[in-house]
């Protein structure tokens, strides 16, 4: 090894040193922070408020230490990508170090610990998050990306955690027991975990484009069309959607009251328009295959959709477009024109939709 290379290699191991050390901060204060809050200790939380200071200090000087060793040694390829990876690891540990300030600030303005059960729920969702994070943390400098990619699917388990917890806190709330002002601290205590496991999947993301190149895939939204009965305008919109954006959304179609059959005749009108069709039937908004808090979009084109399910998941986003109803009789001599019609004005719909989205160059 030259020793240009050995200054290399020494300005870099002395950089992924400090981030360890930032790193390992970091989880300390998470569990510092989240004992503060269950046990009332009020000078630890002082503790994680003051010690983000230094947090952030350290970070500073992992960022002057990255940008001075691309100025001197103007890295490439593996080298390059690794530094532009910890510039936005050190930005994620320290968005991560303010959500636990946060955390001990609310700590310190309730009236008392929190009740039994809601610490119950936060012990276990602080427990999820550290896992997550001291996992991502992990696969980020142990360079493991098979472990990054089972640890950004655990995250999606955070909002299961979540919204069971969000529950219970609601519940607290209507006993009338506890000043308003706790119950908005504990509300954002839940919300501050939660972005930490957001933050990780974000370090996982920084890992595996570090190791193999990879990038953020494009999000694929997944996207319900409902009515009544399910048996014209959705299923147009469905088969539109299939074709259209084939790899930039999934698409389902459902019916609060579904007809028992399709009319064969709306099946020849969609297939007439390109849309290869398998087994087409008409799907219930109830059935097992239709999970609401996995959409992230549900439109509705006829009626309103939130009479007909318990509650709106949180992450959803219900729209309701201004669809003419199918044509009574499909073998009459204006159907088709109807038809025609739908299609266009969903076609249309549809592809506004997938812009604002995904951008213009939606596929």
């Amino acid at each position: 090894m030259t020793h240009y290379e050995q200054r290399l290699e020494n300005d870099l191991s002395q950089i992924h040193k400090n981030v360890a050390t930032v790193a390992g901060t970091i989880q300390q204060a998470l569990k510092n922070a989240v004992c503060a809050l269950l046990t009332g200790d009020d000078d630890l939380a002082y503790s994680v408020v003051l010690g983000d200071l230094a947090v952030n200090r350290a970070i500073r000087d992992i960022d002057r230490r990255c940008h001075a060793f691309v100025a001197q040694h103007q890295p490439s390829a593996g080298h390059l990508r690794r530094v532009s990876s910890v510039l936005r690891f050190e930005i994620e540990l320290e968005r991560i170090g303010d959500y636990l300030a946060s955390i001990a600030r609310e700590a310190v303005q309730l009236s008392e610990t929190p009740p039994d059960s809601v610490s119950k729920n936060i012990d276990f969702l602080a427990n999820q998050v550290g896992e997550i994070l001291q996992n991502a943390i992990e696969s980020f400098l142990e360079d493991d990306p098979e472990l990054a990619r089972t640890t950004k699917k655990a995250v999606y388990e955070i909002e299961r955690t979540y919204e069971s917890t969000f529950t219970d806190l609601l519940n607290e709330g209507q006993k009338g027991t506890r000043p308003l002002r706790d119950l908005f601290a504990l509300l954002i205590v839940f919300n501050r975990l939660a972005r930490i496991a957001d933050q990780s999947k974000n370090i996982c993301e920084d890992t595996l484009f570090t190791v193999t190149g990879e990038t953020k895939q494009p999000k694929v939204y997944k996207i319900l069309f409902v009515d009544e009965k399910n048996d014209c305008a959705t299923q147009i919109a469905e088969a539109i959607g299939h074709k259209a954006f084939p790899d930039s959304g999934e698409f389902d179609s459902a019916g609060w009251d579904p007809a028992e059959n399709i009319d064969p005749a709306l099946l020849g009108f969609i297939e007439r328009r390109g849309h290869a069709l398998d087994s087409v039937v008409a799907s219930s908004l109830m059935s097992t295959a239709h999970e609401i808090s996995d959409y992230h979009v549900i439109v509705s084109l006829g009626g309103n959709v939130l009479d007909h399910i318990s509650a709106a998941p949180f992450h959803t986003i219900f729209l309701s477009w201004d669809i003419a109803p199918g044509p009574a009789d499909l073998e009459s001599n204006n159907a088709e024109k109807e038809l025609e019609d739908i299609y266009n004005e969903l076609v249309r719909q549809i592809s506004n939709l997938m812009i604002a989205l995904r951008g213009e160059n939606v596929d």
